[in-house]
C-alpha cells in the first residue's frame, strides 16, 4: 500500500507518524560553499562512529536519525521538516547514507586500496534508485583530521556502464581537513558517467597528520534551506516532494556551509507511513 490521496496524508500526519529529531553541535574549520556531514557531529542523533572496512549503513548506524520500518505494505514518507540553523544562508540535505568505509592514512603517498562496492554488499534496489547510480553521490570524508600540508588526492572508481579503473579529476584536500568534511566525488566523472564503485585514493604528498578518512555513498532525499540564523525554516509536504523513504534508509544531515562552522542545527520532521 502506498500513500496515494490527500485525505490519506492528512489521516497519515495526525495519526500515523514518527518523530525525526536532530539537536546538532557545530562542525569547525569550515569555509562557505564546503560539504559537511553531520553525520559525526555530536548531539542527536549521537556522533556516528568511524568506519572500518566497508560497510552498508542502515537506520540503526549510529549517527543515523532513527524510525521503524512500516509493517505489511505500507510505506514511509517525509511529509514535514523544520529546520533552525545557528548560521545564515545554510543549505541542508537529507539523505540516506547507503555505505561507508574508513581508516585511510594521510600520511601515505602509495595508493590506497579503498574498496567500497555498495552492489558487493547487497545494498538493495530501492535504496539505490535508478540502476545506473545516476541518484547516488559518492564523498571522500575525513573522520579525523589530517595535517596542515595541502596536497592533492586522485581517486580510482569503476563505472555503472562497466568501463573500470578510471582516475577520477585530482582535487585539493586544502590544509588541516577536519572531521566531518566531505569532499564530492560525483562531480568529478567523465560525462555521462555514475560511478558504481571506489577502488582506491593516491595523495600527491603526505598530509603531515595520518589522521582518518575514506569513503560514503549517499542517495539525496530533500532539501530544505535556512536563511535566517536561529529561525526556523518549514517546509511541508509539497515544498518536500513527499520523498518516499526506503525501509531502513540510514537518514543524516549533510550541510552546505556559508561560513567558518557548521553552526548548530536543530529541526523537528514527521516520517508519515501508510
Amino acid at each position: 500500500m502506498a500513500i496515494t490521496t490527500r485525505d490519506q496524508l492528512i489521516d497519515a500526519m495526525g495519526n500515523k507518524f514518527q518523530a525525526l529529531q536532530i539537536d546538532k553541535g557545530s562542525l569547525g574549520n569550515a569555509a562557505a560553499g564546503q560539504f559537511f556531514s553531520l553525520f559525526s557531529a555530536a548531539g542527536l542523533p549521537t556522533a556516528g562512529t568511524t568506519p572500518g572496512s566497508a560497510a552498508i549503513c542502515d537506520n540503526t548506524t549510529a549517527g543515523a536519525i532513527t524510525f521503524t520500518n512500516p509493517t505489511g505494505t505500507d510505506k514511509s514518507y517525509l511529509s514535514w521538516l523544520t529546520l533552525a540553523s545557528a548560521n545564515a544562508s545554510t543549505s541542508v540535505d537529507i539523505v540516506d547514507r547507503l555505505a561507508h568505509m574508513g581508516g585511510l592514512n594521510g600520511t601515505l603517498t602509495t595508493s590506497q586500496t579503498a574498496t567500497l562496492d555498495p552492489t558487493a554488499l547487497s545494498l538493495s534496489a530501492a535504496r539505490r534508485g535508478a540502476s545506473n547510480f545516476s541518484e547516488v553521490q559518492w564523498w571522500l570524508e575525513i573522520y579525523t583530521a589530517l595535517g596542515a600540508t595541502v596536497v592533492n588526492a586522485t581517486v580510482n572508481v569503476d563505472y555503472s556502464d562497466g568501463t573500470l579503473n578510471q582516475n577520477l579529476t585530482a582535487f585539493t584536500l586544502g590544509a588541516n581537513p577536519r572531521l566531518g568534511r566531505a569532499y564530492p566525488l560525483h562531480t568529478l566523472t567523465a560525462s555521462g558517467k555514475y560511478i558504481s564503485k571506489i577502488n582506491s585514493v593516491t595523495l600527491s604528498a603526505t598530509t603531515g597528520t595520518a589522521g582518518n578518512f575514506g569513503f560514503s555513498c549517499t542517495r539525496p532525499l530533500a532539501q530544505v534551506s535556512a536563511p535566517t540564523p536561529n529561525f526556523a525554516t518549514t517546509a511541508d509536504w509539497a515544498q518536500l516532494g513527499l520523498p518516499a523513504i526506503p525501509d531502513s534508509a540510514s537518514l543524516f544531515a549533510l550541510m552546505q556551509c556559508s561560513t567558518s562552522s557548521t553552526g548548530t542545527l536543530r529541526g523537528y520532521g514527521k516520517l508519515v507511513q501508510g
